[in-house]
């Protein structure tokens, strides 16, 4: 069983979006997608097979300010709109719908991962729990602390799935995946600090002791997983994707030219996907 995670990093993950545009055009497709922040709305419109999709959401609605901008931020404590992005621009009357049908056909299982701002813990949407128009758990999963309030869910109030289980390759090994490509947005080589980590949790601590407490710990969660990663790709289970570098892009950072070299490089580091399907 094969699968692919894609573990978000805001305006990074233009680069897994060209990764999927590649394969899209090579009518690739996955038996499980795991999908962190950025990441979940990357797949959803590669289950939707809606090719150059994302890459218009990054390179032109994102700099709207409506999209994310400090006057969202000092107007309803959040940086960014996700009701703006994954309503209003996606719902079926919006200015780039989602194909929610074809998403919702696709054989492939599709996993978001959030965090519970409440308990501090993963949480893992399906497929199932999206309806059209209803794109709530990629809001959650997309929601970015202290910059954004946690989103509400049900009863829950969600987080980034970056927070708790930033490359989910347990919980795929567990499902029964035996091939595995995992997308990063910043070089396979590199592991996180816990300075910034534990400096933001502080920040966090008063409102949401638990998200804080597992955001303090992000940097081991990350540093563990890919650990995982690299043994496993020795071992050829795993595939890491994984830009040579990032420039000077950052997760929350808006510039089109670094953006596009982002893009172009995912697309074109993609190419070692089929190889590694095919073994």
């Amino acid at each position: 069983m094969t699968g692919v995670i894609d573990v978000g990093g805001g305006m990074r993950d233009i680069y897994g979006a060209g990764v999927f545009d590649w394969c899209m055009e090579q009518e690739i497709s996955f038996d499980r997608c795991y999908g962190i922040s950025a990441g979940s709305a990357n797949i959803t419109s590669f289950l939707a097979d809606q090719p150059y999709r994302n890459y218009k959401f990054y390179m032109e609605y994102a700099f709207r300010d409506e999209y994310m901008s400090w006057k969202n931020f000092f107007q309803t404590r959040n940086y960014i709109d996700l009701d703006y992005v994954y309503s209003e621009l996606s719902n079926s009357g919006g200015e780039y719908p989602l194909d929610y049908e074809t998403m919702a056909a696709s054989p492939s299982e599709f996993i978001v991962v959030a965090t519970d701002a409440d308990t501090g813990r993963p949480h893992y949407f399906h497929k199932k729990d999206m309806k059209k128009d209803d794109y709530a758990p990629v809001k959650g999963s997309s929601c970015v602390p202290l910059f954004n309030r946690p989103y509400p869910i049900g009863e829950g109030r969600y987080f980034d799935g970056g927070i708790t289980d930033p490359i989910p390759v347990r919980k795929a090994l567990r499902d029964g995946c035996d091939r595995i490509v995992v997308i990063l947005t910043r070089p396979k080589n590199y592991y996180r600090k816990p300075q910034n980590d534990i400096r933001l949790a502080r920040l966090l601590l008063k409102k949401y002791p638990n998200a804080a407490k597992a955001l303090s710990r992000r940097w081991s969660y990350y540093n563990r997983a890919l650990e995982i990663c690299h043994t496993l790709e020795k071992e050829g289970k795993v595939l890491i994707v994984a830009p040579d570098d990032i420039g000077h892009m950052s997760t929350l950072k808006k510039d089109h030219e670094a953006m596009q070299l982002m893009y172009e490089k995912g697309y074109n580091d993609a190419e070692k996907i089929r190889e590694f399907l095919e073994k």
